[in-house]
């Protein structure tokens, strides 16, 4: 693929000063936003119930990690391809519906199986129908995922895409902290320690919130962005690059985006497996309380979501790809000391692995689906199907944890950073190895300056333009060609 401008930087510079959002896509922004907001505390909770279900239904590591198979095996690696078939036919605004419709219902369901919970003898049963709970809830995040990321990056203008999905993703850093803070008060509370009566009450105002969210986006008309104008951009990009368009190849020579998922399934494999066995490090390796470790974790989130914030900013000034790089090799050699210290140090070492961590998934998503025309949709199905990296490396770390130690299972996910580091380093030669930002991409300049000539259809067309702003558009281009010759 020719060129990277498409990918991360600012609209000529600096997108905090310049903008990163078009005034028509505002609202529609604001509200796909808010979605980041519902599946991170979704994720939030989740770390925390692996815990609190070991102590209330007498399951082991391994048996917990179910939820995490559920999660992100059936939800993410199972039915993203289903939602991106949704989104390629039916288009954004369904395929968000769809998609909190389903998180509702899994929320809800928690309510009556929390309910025969109590005083149950079979608790095995209990757990298999929390997990058929969030098995649901599951699918309802994939489609949302699979939705808002790829609309959120093929917003106009593109150049900035990268910058864009960063700061969405951090409010869903801002949700994910409140989980671990809500049950280090509820779950694991002395009155509520050894029951599962708060949990119902709690996924029914989750319930709750996804259907309010769900009635925003039916009452609200939201703006399209057809894949007939992202192919139309990635060829005049390409034209304009002097090069072939990799988007017109068929989907399976999208290296770029089947490297990305490699990445991603190895990214989010690596996460889980650090975030679903902090409350049994902090427990094994510096004999901490299950409350206070908790709350731990919610700090630990609290620094991942400062890191988002921190790597929006370096986004504005830095290329992607040269910071997921740097980020990477941190998070590797943190891991070599989670696994390898003990006591506090250590627990030290797993909480700042989460500064780290915080760009990867936004910054993978984009880079493994910037200037793919056509293919845009089903690569962001892709991606979000790497997710189900967290159904699989839950389970090997329980089955070494359960064999060896908790601190030990951590050794896990150092060759998952090597490899991001090194997939960065591949996008950011195809790029054009670029340090810094890029500029504004030149369909778009043309685009936006539209002086001293015809602006080119298939740019204008593929940034996503009204036919009313395009007749605007034309209208200022002749006027200035007036204006120019009347002044010879």
């Amino acid at each position: 693929m020719a060129g990277g401008a498409v990918v991360a930087g600012g609209s000529g510079g600096n997108p905090l000063r310049h903008g990163f959002i078009r005034r028509e896509y505002l609202w529609a922004f604001i509200l796909v936003t808010s979605l980041f907001f519902l599946w991170g505390f979704a994720y939030g909770l989740l770390d925390v119930l692996n815990k609190h279900f070991q102590n209330v239904l007498g399951i082991t590591k391994l048996q917990s990690t179910g939820l995490q198979v559920a999660y992100f095996g059936i939800g993410y690696f199972a039915y993203s391809p289903v939602a991106g078939e949704v989104l390629k036919r039916r288009g954004y605004k369904t395929a968000i519906v769809m998609g909190l419709s389903l998180y509702s219902l899994g929320a809800i369901l928690f309510w009556p199986v929390a309910k025969f919970s109590v005083n149950t003898k079979n608790p095995q049963a209990i757990f298999g129908g929390f997990v058929i709970c969030t098995a649901v809830i599951a699918c309802g995040l994939a489609t949302l995922e699979v939705a808002a990321n790829s609309y959120v990056s093929v917003m106009p203008p593109h150049n900035v895409a990268n910058f864009r999905l960063q700061f969405s993703q951090s409010f869903n850093g801002v949700a994910s902290f409140t989980g671990p803070l809500i049950a280090s008060k509820y779950f694991f509370s002395e009155e509520n320690k050894n029951n599962l009566n708060n949990v119902q009450w709690v996924y029914l105002a989750v319930s709750g919130m996804g259907m309010l969210v769900a009635l925003a986006f039916i009452l609200t008309k939201l703006p399209e962005v057809s894949e007939e104008a992202l192919q139309a951009e990635a060829e005049a990009l390409a034209e304009s690059h002097g090069a072939d368009s990799q988007a017109a190849q068929p989907f399976y020579k999208q290296y770029r985006a089947i490297t990305g998922f490699v990445a991603q399934f190895l990214y989010v494999g690596a996460q889980v497996t650090i975030g679903s066995f902090f409350l049994n490090y902090t427990a094994e390796n510096a004999h901490i309380a299950d409350s206070k470790g908790s709350q731990l974790l919610s700090y630990a989130l609290i620094i991942f979501t400062v890191g988002r914030f921190v790597g929006t900013a370096l986004l504005a000034v830095v290329s992607a790809p040269v910071l997921l790089c740097i980020y990477a090799i941190m998070c590797a050699l943190l891991s070599l000391l989670i696994g390898s210290l003990h006591g506090m140090s250590g627990v030290i070492c797993l909480m700042l692995v989460m500064f780290f961590e915080s760009i990867m998934y936004p910054c993978i998503f984009v880079l493994g689906t910037s200037g793919l025309g056509r293919h845009t949709r089903r690569a962001a199905a892709l991606l979000v199907m790497g997710v189900s990296g967290g159904a699989v490396f839950p389970p090997i770390q329980g089955a070494i944890a359960d064999k060896f130690s908790t601190r030990t299972s951590y050794y896990l996910v150092v060759p998952c950073f090597i490899y991001i580091a090194l997939w960065a380093v591949y996008i950011w030669n195809k790029d054009g190895r670029r340090f810094g930002v890029p500029a504004t991409s030149d369909i778009e300049r043309e685009v936006e300056a539209a002086a001293g000539g015809v602006v080119p259809a298939a740019a204008v067309g593929a940034l996503g333009y009204t036919h009313k702003q395009e007749e605007e558009m034309y209208e200022t281009a002749e006027k200035d060609q007036i204006e120019t010759v009347e002044k010879a």
